[in-house]
């Protein structure tokens, strides 16, 4: 549910609104429409006429554009010419007349309810609506009044200053449900988007998916728990246990263009409907989620990925300095890899703050030719001009966040280590033979042998050397390290390998550090890697990995957030964000599920979506925060997505336990 920010399209004939009346469930099936696998229904309180007006939802779109031409009788292009002032008069003006809401039919999971499913209604604002405790109260006892007594109503605030309005008004008075805990209760929600038709593989156990793992192809849907980060390119993911849509293996599918789901009672599904192992048709998109049984196997083709082809940009490899990240910009990445290069341009956006970070804001959103306003406003400037608000922008981000220290190892230095073995090169000859050959049952044991001789084979004393200087203190003297990998085949159109190189995170001294940087090359010869990068046409011989060395910053928060809302592609204002106490890792591998965000980076406002593995979420304090972060993030999307300023960008940051954010990880988000 949003503000309305484009003209809606021409209303059906039929229009089956009214005005004034009780809502009985009938009624309410009859004007419903269905969002997020819920029937819902759009309401209106008119406090100066004391009535309210049921909508329908396939005549009404948008809330304002009905009260603007069938309440007050203004025409499209009047409403459009003033929308900005004419949305402030119904979701923030706190002296407004009319109260805009939806009502959705849940239910409680049958687990929870004893004698089966118990419907019950929730009523819920616009997510940047800012009514306070009072107007919420009334607009929950308004609407009491006049729903059938057996349909219990909660209402479910939209936004954490919602959260905190309500916290002084009795539960009693005004019965409520958060937004995690409906969330939490959801059998069925949707992560990526998308549609496919494969053969049905459930695994109800670790266990029985590694029994299986080696015959799984693209033409299997992989359900089970929790997916494992190295699942084999297939057609599609379900998982039976609650994820986080920032997973490595929903970033995965998202990257990959094949839908995934959290589908909690996929096994009642498979009994009933005898899926086990069939072929089915499977569709995710915000509304629904469906396994269609087909009765016979499809004649299908190869998936277009089959005949894919990422091309490259060469790698320069000719000799270069090991370089301190805010030595770097993007242009290095055929040096040093995507993320050195990325992390070296961050250091200059926030050094240099002449970077223009406002294009987000400046494209036509229609009818608006622009959301300079809507920034202006979060950046707190009441009156300002395009360089001001340029400015101001620039400041704002220097101002939220850091960029990591650390040094980054060119691929050149990579280079020299596998020349300097002949082993090393015997290794990779077969294994480029084996791959031009497509001789797949050997390539498995091939890299596996390749990788234990990268960790093996000693780093010629001329590569110790280069790393040994860009120290300027012995490295057994320095505190913990992070080595991280940073590829030339990775965060490419078509082609994210999130989680599919190493990194190391736990260095002390010259021999850890040596270890970490041979196993973080390895990496680019890892089994799954490679069949991945082969499988798209990456070839072995262009493929380089570069490394990137950091000092350890103890960290008291951290997570990753995207610069767009993953469930809701046409969704422009949200970020999401996941976090968990101590290092971001834990939010990408899985060890625990994160406490999660959307944050309105347009008209402002945040609300939690799950708490995971915690019991509370985090203070309004820190909520403050990471407003400040996702807005951080929005504006550092106008520059890092360069040509398109909607791509999103997907960020791993950390709170440091002194409260600074530091961002060690930016790089495009695939949709």
């Amino acid at each position: 549910m949003s503000t309305r920010l484009s003209t809606g399209a021409a209303e059906p004939v039929t229009d089956r609104t009214v005005v004034g009346e009780n809502l009985s469930l009938p009624l309410f099936r009859t004007l419903s429409g269905v969002l997020a696998g819920h029937p819902y229904l759009k309401v209106v309180v008119d406090r100066a006429e004391n009535t309210w007006h049921l909508l329908d939802t396939g005549a009404h779109p948008f809330h304002v554009d009905y009260v603007a031409t069938r309440v007050l009788g203004m025409d499209l292009a009047a409403l459009d010419a003033e929308l900005d002032a004419f949305n402030a008069s119904v979701y923030t003006d706190p002296e407004r007349r009319f109260l805009l809401g939806v009502l959705s039919l849940q239910s409680l999971p049958a687990e929870q309810e004893q004698g089966g499913e118990r419907p019950f209604l929730v009523l819920e604002t616009t997510e940047a609506d800012t009514m306070h405790g009072e107007l919420l109260a009334f607009f929950y006892e308004f609407v009491r009044a006049r729903v059938d007594s057996r349909l219990p109503l909660l209402l479910k605030p939209a936004n954490h200053r919602q959260e905190e309005e309500l916290s002084a008004i009795s539960e009693r008075r005004v019965p409520r449900i958060l937004s995690h805990e409906l969330f939490g209760s959801r059998e069925r929600t949707p992560l990526n988007p998308g549609e496919a038709t494969g053969r049905l593989r459930f695994f109800r156990t670790a266990e029985e998916y590694t029994a299986a793992e080696a015959g799984l192809g693209w033409a299997d849907i992989v359900a089970m728990p929790c997916l494992p980060d190295d699942v084999p390119r297939v057609a599609g993911f379900i998982n039976t246990a609650p994820i986080t849509p920032l997973s490595h293996t929903n970033v995965l599918a998202s990257g990959w263009g094949i839908p995934n789901a959290i589908v909690r009672d996929l096994e009642q599904l498979v009994d009933e409907g005898g899926l086990e192992d069939a072929w089915v048709r499977y569709r995710v998109d915000e509304d629904d989620i469906s396994l269609q049984r087909l009765d016979h196997e499809p004649d299908l083709r190869a998936p277009a990925w089959h005949q894919q082809r990422i091309r490259l940009e060469p790698p320069l490899l000719e000799d270069a300095p090991v370089l301190s990240l805010h030595r770097l910009r993007s242009a290095d990445r055929g040096r040093y890899g995507t993320k050195a290069a990325n992390l070296g341009e961050l250091h200059h956006v926030l050094d240099s703050r002449t970077v223009d970070l406002t294009s987000f804001y400046g494209r036509p959103r229609p009818p608006r030719e622009d959301l300079y306003g809507h920034l202006a406003a979060r950046l707190g400037l009441t009156a300002f001009t395009e360089d001001r608000l340029r400015a101001r922008a620039a400041e704002f981000v220097a101002e939220a966040v850091g960029a990591p220290e650390g040094v980054a190892l060119p691929f050149a230095l990579q280079q020299r280590f596998l020349a300097s073995s002949p082993a090393l090169q015997q290794g990779i000859g077969k294994l480029k033979m084996a791959l031009e050959l497509d001789a797949t049952d050997v390539l498995d044991s091939l890299c596996l042998h390749l990788q234990h001789l990268i960790r093996h084979t000693p780093v010629p004393e001329s590569v110790t050397c280069r790393i040994d200087q860009a120290f300027p203190a012995a490295t057994a003297s320095r505190g913990r390290l992070v080595v991280r990998s940073s590829s030339n085949a990775e965060d490419l159109p078509g082609f994210s390998a999130a989680g599919v190189y190493d990194s190391v995170t736990t260095v002390h001294g010259t021999g850890e550090l040596l270890d970490a940087l041979r196993q973080v090359w390895a990496s680019l010869v890892s089994p799954r890697s490679v069949r991945l990068r082969h499988q798209v046409g990456i070839p072995l011989d262009d493929t380089y990995m570069g490394v990137i060395v950091q000092e350890y910053v103890p960290a008291s928060l951290g997570g990753v957030l995207v610069t767009c809302n993953p469930t809701r592609r046409e969704d422009f204002r949200n970020v999401y964000l996941n976090c968990s106490p101590g290092s971001p890792e834990q939010v990408v591998d899985g060890t625990v599920l994160p406490q999660q965000y959307l944050y309105n980076t347009v008209e402002g406002g945040g609300r939690t979506v799950a708490l995971g593995s915690w019991e509370r979420g985090l203070s309004a304090a820190v909520r403050d925060r990471l407003a400040d972060l996702s807005l951080t993030g929005r504006l550092l999307q106008s520059h890092f997505s360069r040509a398109d300023v909607d791509q999103p960008l997907d960020i791993e940051w950390l709170m440091t336990e002194r409260g600074d954010f530091r961002l060690v990880q930016i790089r495009p988000y695939a949709l």
